[in-house]
């Protein structure tokens, strides 16, 4: 999997716009196995940073939220709650590129409505 996960981000980065039909196989690589691991949710953050401000499709917004959210509050170890490690992780992934755009703050929006706990220093980058 981890080779069809690299092939389909080098293809993605060709152009540097995500379409529909790459999202679909984002969803059906990702989703195989029904979790969202930090190597998949690492992926996704780097291609969001690569394609920031492109004209992607609609479906990856709501694809790229929807999975780190899952990735975030679907854990074992802290399920519905964003703890100090996954904490200090969105906010170093965030920070990367030096910009909070607009799928991160959508993304930020989304774990405040759902999370049962909404940390400080993610509400600031709001």
């Amino acid at each position: 999997m981890k080779k069809a996960l690299d092939e389909l981000k080098k293809s993605i980065l060709e152009d540097g716009v995500i379409d529909a039909h790459e999202v679909a196989k984002l969803r059906e690589i990702l989703y195989a196995d029904g979790v969202i691991d930090r190597d998949e949710a690492e992926l996704l953050f780097d291609l969001n940073d690569a394609t920031a401000g492109k004209s992607n499709a609609l479906e990856w917004e709501e694809f790229f939220v929807a999975s780190l959210v899952k990735h975030l509050l679907e854990d074992p170890d802290s399920p519905g709650e964003i703890d100090a490690a996954e904490t200090a992780w969105l906010k170093k992934r965030i920070s990367a590129d030096g910009q909070v755009d607009t799928l991160e703050k959508a993304l930020l929006a989304a774990l405040k409505a759902k999370a049962k706990n909404f940390p400080a220093e993610l509400a600031s980058m709001l």
